[in-house]
């Protein structure tokens, strides 16, 4: 079961949306569970109002009812709110007991995030102890999302030196509290003293800092929201600068007060005088079965590219395949005026759907009239309901003037419109339709080969519908054979699908031939042919066996294409799944995009998959790019399942549009998410990575379309840079000094950097702010790698003094062959120490005795030991440790502990 919040934004009047859908979390008590998130929204709008000086609070609030829920005269219909556009999603955990509240960040410090996510158990405050009130956790997660922060904490690396002695990794340093080993035993868990490893002096691993109960620091919600003095972000006067944590890596020091002020939103906002902000209003929505009116282009221009021909290849496989049951579907036609061919029918059996099929056009001709054909489909659903929340399907090949005339009709229609441009000469204004009212844009070339206008049809599937009723693309593929020659293939079909399979195999020119096997080697021929449209499809009957299935097709010399659908094999078992995007939908040249591929099993990360990126131009040009879970370049983390890659390939200005495909190996694994969540208190301890070997699978995804301008004509001169290096690490190995990064490219994460920048600086302001005057690397004889390989760079100073305990930062910058230069890098520390003779555990930190080196010159001389481990691009580094935001935050703990009062797992 899921439940969804999606937030519809505006200065002053901000709308919280919340949906719930699935049938199981709180059905014997909704009234209460509906209680507990009108309770949170309403915490969470006085504390977002508090910590953000008045400026921003929640305002109105729509809850969406799962259609299961019995209906009440205070429930309305929805308009334009889906599961798909959702904002912050509430769902049961998978697996169970992963309550960790997290936001996906696919992007860079500032840039907004994709969704928060959340549990039941965190809604009704069943997880109070572990993080704090749930509408504490909503504003930590809310600023994740809508201002691009990121963590003041690190799991991973809890303490680190400072001023001669090891500190907490915390924000505010004011935060008051004690260091303490944690350890769990037969189910129980306690507190005891920390030790420091005898070879560093560093506290050992299962120490932690433990903060006061009483606290007077008012900073920083994203390093500890639970505690109760906290109500302000860290700002510039109090933010901890040299934490080694993910907000000061990605945001170049600055606080997280400083990041919100470079928003938009604070830009155009004034604090309000209140000492309170008005309570949040509350309404209630309850989904309904899916209403759409398909609406589509029969003008002269479609009987070009064999485009009406693959216009009803593509609606067909809509109808039998993608539409779910209990639909409620109508057909419009346009050209220079419009004609009803169906009316609303609710789609109950086969032959209802063929009836449907039956309607769809077979003679191109006259103009194009868009608003002709959107006026007659709100016509056609309006005589069965409301037009708030249906849904209209617009394919279009034709040029026309006159479309924004209908737009305060659309507006005013609470439709969703799903554009699907064909061809090169589709509506300049098309894709604004489905701006205004939250559809999917869609493009497609008249390269028949690269299946693009099924692809979009396909894309298609219910965005208010369960994850398990979703129809699922497990390929889509092409090819233009010589006579005689065969199309092979394999499809792999996971245990997590199976249901309603269907191969679909189209052609230009005559029937081919067309076999099809099983894992066990039964072969299928029995395909349902239609001659007339150059279509045959093949049904799987109950549930597909998992395994690799083969496929064999030969004819003539002609265009073949391959398309299989499946569902997933049990109702209460989440498919795999694959969701892309281009981080925006038009973008200016020479400015550069990112492909993002999210690879999941319901909340689960998928680790090692192979995912590519193919991205195809309005002339038919395919880019084919490798997406990466590295955790560098355009990949924010490395491991989340979120595979990414910057694109700057685009030559022709025009639509583009982008299908990814993943496909399983033996490394794949399922992983807790793990970054960018409010912080764990013990109360249960969960740091090993969970994973599981999983079966093949292969996935293909329509990505949507996006818009190029301003690239003119020639050639195009190198204006890409290298891309930021921002995993950049450093540590010291006897007299010598190891740095590790992930290579940039030429233009980007793509190509070869031409050389490496490196400078060292005891101030780590200094550093950042004057990066060019601080002390310089002597990086002769280091060559950079390709980009994605992993860097190791190892070279000992000579006459370099320091006192031991005390912090040398390192940063660099890469340039390319034209000498455009990345930006500055993460700064990287290295800490030289000789052990305590005691253990300690401080309340201020582990204290450090001290050893000498040297320091001469403005530039290091040095013996320079230089060696590079090049790897290919999807380099993976090593297994991750998941409990995604657990482990240190621990707000209920006194400043004496007493472990036979501590928190039980």
């Amino acid at each position: 079961m899921w439940i969804l919040f999606q937030f519809l934004l505006s200065l002053w009047d901000t709308a919280l949306e919340v949906l719930l859908l699935g049938q199981r979390v709180s059905v014997r008590f909704p009234n209460g569970f509906l209680l507990s998130t009108q309770d949170m929204v309403s915490e969470a709008s006085t504390y977002l109002y508090e910590a953000t000086e008045k400026r921003f609070y929640f305002k109105g609030v729509s809850i969406l009812i799962p259609k299961t829920w019995q209906t009440k005269p205070d429930y309305e219909p929805p308009k334009l709110e889906t599961y798909k556009n959702a904002d912050i999603l509430i769902e049961v955990p998978n697996p169970p007991g992963n309550d960790v509240p997290r936001t996906d960040q696919f992007g860079q410090c500032g840039e907004m995030g994709e969704r928060i996510h959340l549990t039941p158990d965190i809604i009704s405050g069943k997880k109070l102890e572990a993080y704090g009130p749930p509408g504490r956790i909503l504003v930590h997660e809310w600023a994740h999302l809508r201002w691009g922060v990121f963590e003041e904490y690190n799991e991973e690396e809890r303490f680190y030196q400072s001023g001669g002695k090891y500190v907490p990794v915390k924000c505010s340093e004011a935060i008051t509290g004690i260091n303490r080993a944690y350890s769990c035993s037969g189910g129980s868990c306690s507190f005891g003293t920390c030790r420091s490893d005898p070879k560093t002096g560093k506290p050992k691993k299962e120490c932690l800092f433990v903060p006061d109960k009483v606290q007077n620091e008012k900073a920083s919600i994203m390093f500890m929201q639970s505690i109760d003095s906290v109500v302000e972000f860290c700002t510039e006067k109090n933010h901890n600068k040299e934490a080694p944590n993910a907000h000061n890596r990605k945001c170049d020091l600055r606080s997280t007060w400083e990041v919100i002020q470079d928003s938009q939103d604070y830009k155009t906002s004034t604090p309000m005088t209140e000492a309170q902000p008005p309570q949040p209003s509350f309404s209630l929505k309850q989904i309904r079965e899916r209403v759409l009116c398909l609406v589509l282009d029969k003008s002269g221009s479609m009987s070009l590219e064999d485009r009406l021909n693959r216009l009803h290849q593509a609606s067909k496989l809509f109808l039998l395949q993608i539409i779910e049951k209990a639909s409620w579907v109508g057909m419009v036609t346009f050209d220079s005026a419009a004609s009803v061919q169906s009316e609303l029918v609710q789609i109950e059996t086969d032959a209802q759907r063929d009836t449907l099929i039956s309607k769809l056009p077979a003679v191109a001709s006259g103009g194009t009239s868009i608003c002709s054909g959107l006026r007659s489909a709100f016509t056609v659903i309006g005589k069965k309901f409301s037009t708030d929340g249906s849904e209209i399907v617009l394919l279009t090949d034709g040029e026309d003037n006159t479309i924004s005339t209908c737009f305060d009709e659309v507006k005013q229609s609470g439709a969703i419109i799903h554009t699907v441009a064909l061809g090169t000469s589709a509506a300049k204004e098309l894709e604004k339709l489905s701006d205004m009212t939250g559809g999917v844009k869609t493009f497609s070339t008249d390269t028949t080969q690269s299946n693009g206008l099924i692809d979009a049809f396909s894309a298609l599937s219910s965005g208010n519908g369960l994850i398990t009723q979703r129809s699922i693309q497990l390929e889509s593929t092409g090819a233009t054979l010589s006579n005689g020659e065969w199309m092979n293939g394999t499809i792999i079909v996971d245990n997590t699908v199976g249901n309603d399979t269907l191969f679909l195999v189209t052609w230009t020119e005559q029937q081919p031939q067309m076999f099809v096997s099983d894992p066990s080697g039964k072969t299928y021929d029995n395909f349902s042919v239609d001659a007339n449209f150059k279509m045959a499809y093949l049904q799987i009957p109950n549930t597909a066996k998992d395994g690799i299935w083969t496929y064999s097709l030969t004819s003539s010399a002609q265009t073949l294409t391959l398309t299989v659908t499946s569902r997933a094999a049990n109702p209460n078992v989440p498919p795999i799944t694959v969701d892309s995007k281009m981080n925006k939908d038009t973008n200016t040249f020479p400015n550069p995009m990112v492909v993002y591929a999210e690879v999941r099993q319901g909340s689960l990360p998928i680790t090692g998959a192979t995912v590519t990126a193919l991205i195809e131009s309005a002339d038919g040009t395919t880019v084919t790019l490798e997406l990466l879970d590295n955790g560098a370049g355009a990949d924010a983390y490395k491991n989340d399942g979120v595979y990414s890659r910057y694109f700057t390939a685009y030559k022709t200005n025009g639509r583009y549009s982008l299908k990814v495909r993943a496909l399983q190996g033996a490394n794949t694994q399922r992983s807790r998410p793990q970054v960018n969540g409010a912080l764990y208190i013990p109360g249960w301890v969960e740091n090993d990575e969970i994973q599981a070997n999983m079966q093949s699978f292969s996935r293909t995804a329509l990505g949507g379309s996006f818009i190029v301008s301003n690239i003119t004509s020639g050639c195009i001169a190198d204006v890409f840079p290298p891309n930021q290096i921002l995993d950049l690490e450093a540590n010291i190995e006897d007299d010598h000094i190891n740095l590790t990064w992930t290579a940039p490219g030429d233009d980007y994460d793509n190509g070869r950097a031409q050389k490496y920048i490196i400078r060292m600086s005891k101030d780590i302001i200094k550093l950042r702010e004057d990066f060019d005057n601080a002390l310089q690397v002597n990086t002769t004889d280091l060559i950079p790698s390709d980009a994605n390989s992993k860097e190791v760079f190892v070279f000992k100073p000579e006459n370099f003094t320091i006192e031991n305990g005390t912090t040398i930062f390192l940063a660099i910058k890469a340039a390319d062959k034209v000498n455009l230069t990345s930006p500055l890098s993460n700064i990287a520390r290295a800490s030289q120490s000789i052990p305590p003779s005691e253990d300690s555990s401080s309340p201020s930190g582990v204290s450090i005795s001290t050893i000498v080196l040297s320091v001469v010159g403005a530039v290091i001389a040095m013996q320079v030991s230089h060696c590079v481990y090049k790897e290919n691009e999807n380099y993976l580094e090593g297994k991750r440790s998941v409990s995604a935001k657990g482990a240190v935050n621990e707000i209920a703990i006194r400043r004496r502990i007493d472990p036979q009062t501590s928190p039980a797992i």
